[in-house]
Formats: structure tokens, C-alpha cells, sequence
């Protein structure tokens, strides 16, 4: 029986070649899994103003559709802190949190997104995951955590919550801090510390859940809710009912650029959590699969009145470190938070907000990647500077407003530093061929009425005037009258059509003056360019040369 396997299974991709000794392993994950994803699927539905019931579903429609359609074996998705903040920002622009048409618009997004997800996964779009870099994935991230940071902060001192900005929020909860709760702040730090205790002693350890028994049997049997503590209350049970929401087109069109960014969060953090979570070696992995099983989750999500979901890199962790091997796991725990919500989401009504607003500033920390940042500020101050720039705009701004800043800064960066490439003056390395950067702390000899110039990166229309404006002046800044200008053409990839009409009017200008070009170590792709652009012809074919030395030697003879 050990070494039985399945070979062919038509609907759990995941399943083929399935171990009769895995089994054990994911009926344990899945458990542990069911046990981690209530107690933080309740508090991620009040995260986006829904009602307990639809984060439960969430991670339901989330979990099957995945094992179904996807193909990575560990992956955990379902209701997610990371676009919460913005499915609720977007929703309270159609109404008040919990409200009906609040409600309806959060399951409207989510059949939105979960068609964008799709239709990025079948038209291979999943390379659009690379778009924003690391530090402004990093920024995003740690601005979403402030949010939810100052969101949560009422529940964990036991206040009401006012505001409809980071400032606005904090400025009431600082109102009211002479009316904090004392309970409620008892009950956050219990389940605060159950939860971290958990998470250092074993990662399989479900400390949310162990938290949330605890400060539920704490209210019911001190009679806490009397004593000012807020609870989830009524809790529906049942199976939802599935359709289509209904929605004006106009409340489409506004809900769209949400949606939109949604898909773009959904994308990039489903593509960091497989890179987080490989799959085994011999394991086949397809990106674009999974994206369409993700869109699958959040479009079932919707038919049946629940928000968008996407992949959680916490719950998918703990996957692996509970040992589970495939899906089976997910449809497990899909089984078990469903049989809780149809027959025992009653035990909800005591919980207390307190607690659910410690497991989200749990999941806050962890979104609030600190040595991330460190690492980052001590790589490059400029990308640094981009993801402060970017946190605080998400956090004090918006998401949605948030991450278009953050594309558009991340794309200036980009720009200008295309737009100046870096270059460098070379020498020859004394004794030797070898002509290395003037800079690099080693000797070097420079040949008297020549000078070699090395550029990085690609020759196009945003650095062409600056190329020749570089050269120039390099030119006329020698020591000694320059005869011969060596361009090292090995860092260039490429030379677009502006560039090559640029360099045209150098050459000549250069050459007015006396000065001889050649070019060395050109690629096959610079050199198809210089052909179709007439550069090499006006330079004359004499001046192509394979090394930097060939080139200096010859230019030198001929000056």
C-alpha cells in the first residue's frame, strides 16, 4: 500500500502520482490549516467591512477552486489582509460597512477581479508580477500594515472607530484613549501573545485559534459583554445563496480602478508566494494555471456573496511546515471551516473584536517587513528613499492611490536611470591588453591623444544628447589634444534610431575636429544597427575592431 500511486486523476491536477503515505501528512495539514484559517478569515472579513460568514466562504471558494484548477500542491488561498483595506475602501464609496450595497459591492469586485485574474492566467499575462520592484512591493506591503495597524487600534483598546483616513482614525482613537476598555485591551494582549508565543515555539502551533477559545469562553462565562466589550454577534449559518450580483454599469465603471489595482496585488503576491513556497523537485509548476485557479476562487467567491480572495504566504508556510504534500490539504480544511459554518458558527456571537483585532495586527507585523527595508537602505539610498515614499503614500493616502504612486515613482526611477547610464573613462592596465575603468583603485596608463569610453546599458532616445554631451566634453577635457575616441560598445545592448542619428551627428562633429572614431566590441545586435542605420558606412568598416587594444593601436598609427 506504501508505494501505491495514482497515475491519472481528471479533476485534482495536484493528484497525480498520489502517495497512499501522504495522506496522513495532509489530513494533519489540512487540520492544522482549518484550525489557523477561521479565526483569521473572521477577523479578515471585518478587515474589509463584510460579515463573519463571507471570510469563512472566502477561504472556502478559495480553497476548492485552487485545488481544482491549480497546479502548485501547497498553496493556500482565501480571504487576504493585503487587498482587504482596498475591496473596503473601494466598497465604502457605495455604502456603509456591513450594509447591503456594501455587501453587494464587495461580491461585484470580487467576480471583477476574479475575471481579470483570469484573463491574465489564459493570456500568460503572469510576467506583469515583475513589474514593481522589490522595494516598492516592500513599501506597498508596509503601508497596507499601517493601515491596519490604525484600523484595529479601536478594537484593541476597546473604542468606538471614527475616521475615514489613517490621520482622521488616529486623531479619534487619541480623542478617546480616557475611554479605553480595559477588558478589551486584556483580551487583545492575551491573544496577541498566545499567538506570538505559538508562532516562536511552533509554527504548527494554531495560536489564533487557541486565542480565540479562550477570550470566547472568557466573555461568555465572565459576562463580558455587558462590561463594554464588543462582539461578532449572530453569525449566518447556512449555505449561501449563489448568483450573479446585480449592479448598475455606472457602479461597475466606478468599482473598475480598484479592481484593477486588486488584480495587480493578487498577481504579484500569488507569484511571492510560490517563489516563497517551490514546489518539490520533479513537481511541474505553471504560474499562469495557478492564476486562473486564484481568478476561479474569487469569481465562485462572488457567486455566492463573498470578496475576492487571494494567495496567503502565512497560511501557504504553514502548509509546508506542517508537512502537507497536495491539495488534499486545502480540501480538508475547506471541509472543515464549511461543516463549522453550516453547523456551529453559532459559537461566533461571543467572540470578542478584541481578539480578532490582535490577529490582524499580528498579520500586520508580519506585512511590515523591517530587515527588508534595513537590507534595502544599505543597498541604495535611492530605492530606499522610493519605499518610504511609497509606504507612506499607501498609508496615508490609499492603497488604490497608493501603489499608481508607486508605479509611476517606480518607472521615473527606471527612466532616469536609463535616461544616465553609467560610464566610465578606461585605461590600459600596465604591462597588459587589458583596458579597465580609471577608477577602480588600480594603475593604469592612458595613450597620449586617445581616449576609450565605455557606456552601460542601451543607447536610445533618452540618453542619446546626453551620450554625446559626455563624449564631448570628455574630448575636450583630455590633457593632451585627442586625436582618436575609442567607444567600448561591449556594455551596449542595443542603439534605437534617435540614438544612431545622434551618434551620426557626432561623428561628424568629431570628425570636423580631427578626430578619429572606432568602435570596439560590438555585439552582433549593435552591430545589425549600425548597418541599418548607416553608422557603419559613415564610419567606414575600417574602424570595427574586436578588442579595445586592436582599436587603440590602429586609431594611434593613424593619428
Amino acid at each position: 500500500m506504501q508505494g501505491c500511486t495514482v497515475t491519472s486523476w481528471p479533476i485534482i491536477p495536484t493528484l497525480r502520482g498520489y502517495r497512499a503515505a501522504w495522506l496522513g501528512r495532509d489530513l494533519a495539514a489540512g487540520l492544522t490549516l482549518a484550525g489557523v484559517a477561521v479565526p483569521e478569515q473572521v477577523a479578515t472579513a471585518g478587515l474589509a467591512g463584510a460579515p463573519a460568514w463571507a471570510g469563512l466562504y472566502a477561504f472556502v471558494a478559495g480553497s476548492l477552486m485552487f485545488a481544482v484548477l491549480g497546479r502548485h500542491p501547497q498553496l493556500s488561498v482565501g480571504a487576504d489582509s493585503t487587498i482587504a483595506p482596498l475591496l473596503a475602501a473601494a466598497a465604502a464609496t457605495v455604502g456603509s460597512p456591513g450594509s447591503p450595497p456594501y455587501v453587494q459591492s464587495l461580491a461585484i469586485l470580487a467576480v471583477m477581479v476574479g475575471l481579470l485574474v483570469t484573463a491574465v492566467g489564459l493570456l500568460r499575462l503572469g510576467w506583469v508580477s515583475q513589474f514593481l520592484s522589490t522595494p516598492v512591493v516592500t513599501g506597498v506591503l508596509a503601508g497596507i500594515a499601517v493601515q491596519i495597524l490604525v484600523r484595529q487600534l479601536p478594537a484593541f483598546l476597546g473604542v468606538p472607530g471614527e475616521g475615514t483616513n489613517t490621520i482622521g482614525r488616529l486623531r479619534a482613537v487619541a480623542g478617546r484613549l480616557g475611554h479605553t476598555n480595559g477588558w478589551a485591551v486584556a483580551i487583545a494582549a492575551f491573544v496577541l501573545a498566545v499567538i506570538v508565543a505559538g508562532e516562536r515555539l511552533d509554527r504548527r502551533i494554531p495560536g489564533a485559534l487557541l486565542g480565540v477559545i479562550g477570550s470566547t469562553v472568557a466573555v461568555a462565562w465572565l459576562g463580558l459583554g455587558s462590561r463594554g466589550v464588543e462582539t461578532v454577534g449572530p453569525v449566518q449559518a447556512g449555505l449561501p445563496t449563489v448568483g450573479l450580483p446585480s449592479a448598475p454599469w455606472s457602479e461597475v465603471r466606478h468599482l473598475l480602478p480598484a479592481a484593477l489595482v486588486v488584480t495587480f496585488l493578487c498577481v504579484i503576491q500569488t507569484a511571492a508566494t510560490e517563489r516563497g513556497a517551490a514546489p518539490a523537485p520533479g513537481t511541474a509548476g505553471d504560474f499562469d494555471r495557478d492564476l486562473v485557479a486564484v481568478g476561479a476562487g474569487s469569481l465562485l467567491a462572488g457567486l455566492g456573496g463573498s470578496f475576492a480572495v487571494n494567495a496567503s504566504p502565512p497560511r501557504t508556510a504553514i502548509v509546508v511546515a506542517t508537512g502537507g504534500r497536495t491539495q488534499v490539504c486545502a480540501v480538508v480544511a475547506a471541509g472543515l471551516t464549511l461543516g463549522f459554518v453550516t453547523g456551529a458558527a453559532g459559537v461566533l456571537r461571543n467572540l470578542p473584536q478584541a481578539a480578532l483585532g490582535a490577529i490582524l495586527v499580528f498579520v500586520a507585523s508580519r506585512l511590515l517587513r523591517i530587515t527588508e527595508l534595513r537590507t534595502i537602505r544599505r543597498f541604495d539610498r535611492l530605492e530606499y528613499a522610493l519605499a518610504v515614499v511609497t509606504t507612506a503614500a499607501v498609508a496615508l493616502v490609499g492603497v488604490e492611490q497608493g501603489v499608481i504612486v508607486a508605479m509611476v515613482l517606480a518607472l521615473a526611477d527606471r527612466t532616469w536611470r536609463a535616461a544616465r547610464p553609467a560610464d566610465v573613462v578606461l585605461g590600459r592596465e600596465p604591462g597588459t591588453d587589458h583596458w579597465i575603468p580609471v577608477d577602480v583603485g588600480q594603475p593604469t596608463e592612458q595613450v597620449p591623444g586617445v581616449v576609450v569610453y565605455l557606456l552601460y546599458g542601451p543607447l536610445w532616445y533618452g540618453n542619446a544628447d546626453h551620450t554625446a554631451a559626455r563624449i564631448r566634453d570628455l574630448v575636450d577635457a583630455a590633457r593632451s589634444p585627442v586625436h582618436a575616441f575609442v567607444l567600448d560598445a561591449g556594455g551596449i545592448s542595443d542603439i534605437d534610431y534617435t540614438a544612431a542619428q545622434t551618434l551620426r551627428d557626432l561623428l561628424h562633429r568629431l570628425r570636423r575636429r580631427g578626430v578619429t572614431v572606432g568602435i570596439a566590441r560590438s555585439s552582433h545586435l549593435v552591430h545589425h544597427d549600425l548597418v541599418h542605420a548607416g553608422l557603419l558606412a559613415a564610419l567606414g568598416p575600417d574602424r570595427l575592431f574586436m578588442t579595445v587594444e586592436d582599436a587603440v593601436v590602429a586609431l594611434a598609427v593613424m593619428g
